[in-house]
């Protein structure tokens, strides 16, 4: 196996945050913040903001290179062999809140772990994905998102997006809800079966594909009319992405858990959100649609 390479991680890690936030930039008109900061335990990151923007009422784009003595908890839920282990950790991490509810909210993470002891080999591995959120559904869209992912993962066997789809359809999933929180994309975690270079040109290739996966459905959603209905929905459904992302994220736990920068994990939150008792959409609706027809386990590709 190749020697771990983690300085070409890095390099590449940053390159990508400025790649997507120069393409954000160019959809929206406005121009992100950067804030430059420091864990005082070992590491750092740069945080890119966008907030009330013409098309992202919130888009953060954060890249993190934290390390440090002890994993946290969240960090070897899975792999309980290697708690207590020395850690190195790096990786970009997107989420984007566009202010027309028919333009979906999106995710994207991709991410690098290392945990060393001494006296023994390091484990490695990489992470990722990317899912979509819609407010209001439509199959196009779902099918592009879908078709994107499908063509990052297919140089490096055909399994891999049929694998990574059911992943990341079980992985977004409000248990409390009994719903999924979009309609799906990829996701993987604990990759490093095929050697260094060849996950690391996966992890690559998930980061690579982001911008074709998502701003097509931007540009084609972005000038659709919509009134206080829509909002109201959306800033509705803005909670369900609330309660997964404090809940049950894994990134924002190995964040809050391992003391990197509250702003910088948070900013991943919608800046408005509503919360109703117990309500239903009325049937036959555009908001029902997407209970029925969004928010299932469904093969996107292979719907015509």
């Amino acid at each position: 196996m190749a020697d771990i390479d983690g300085v070409s991680v890095k390099t590449y890690l940053l390159d990508l945050q400025q790649r997507i936030v120069a393409a954000l930039e160019a959809l929206d008109g406005a121009g992100f913040q950067r804030d430059a900061w420091q864990r005082p335990e070992g590491g750092g990151g740069v945080s890119c903001l966008l907030e009330n923007g013409k098309v992202f009422e919130r888009a953060g784009v954060s890249f993190s290179h934290v390390y440090g003595a002890k994993l946290p908890p969240s960090a070897s839920a899975n792999r309980p062999e290697l708690a207590g282990r020395g850690f190195e950790a790096m990786g970009v991490s997107l989420v984007l809140h566009p202010l027309n509810p028919y333009v979906p909210t999106v995710h994207m993470n991709v991410r690098f772990f290392c945990a060393a002891k001494a006296n023994e080999p390091a484990v490695w591995w990489f992470g990722g994905g990317m899912d979509l959120t819609p407010y209001y559904g439509y199959k196009e869209d779902a099918q592009h998102f879908h078709r994107t992912c499908q063509q990052a993962l297919a140089p490096f066997g055909s399994q891999y997006y049929s694998r990574f789809k059911r992943w990341c359809d079980e992985y977004f999933f409000l248990k409390h809800r009994n719903e999924p929180r979009g309609v799906g994309g990829v996701f993987f975690d604990d990759l490093n079966e095929l050697g260094f270079e060849r996950s690391f040109a996966l992890m690559r290739s998930v980061g690579d594909h982001f911008i074709e996966a998502y701003a097509p459905i931007v540009k084609q959603r972005v000038l659709m009319a919509y009134g206080e209905r829509e909002r109201d929905f959306q800033a509705y459904r803005r909670g369900r992405y609330v309660e997964f992302n404090l809940v049950y994220d894994r990134g924002t736990l190995f964040g809050l858990q391992s003391g990197g920068r509250t702003e910088s994990i948070l900013m991943s939150l919608p800046p408005i959100v509503k919360w109703r008792y117990n309500w239903r959409p009325a049937a036959g609706t555009p908001e029902a649609n997407l209970y029925e027809d969004f928010l299932i386990a469904k093969d996107w590709l292979a719907t015509s």
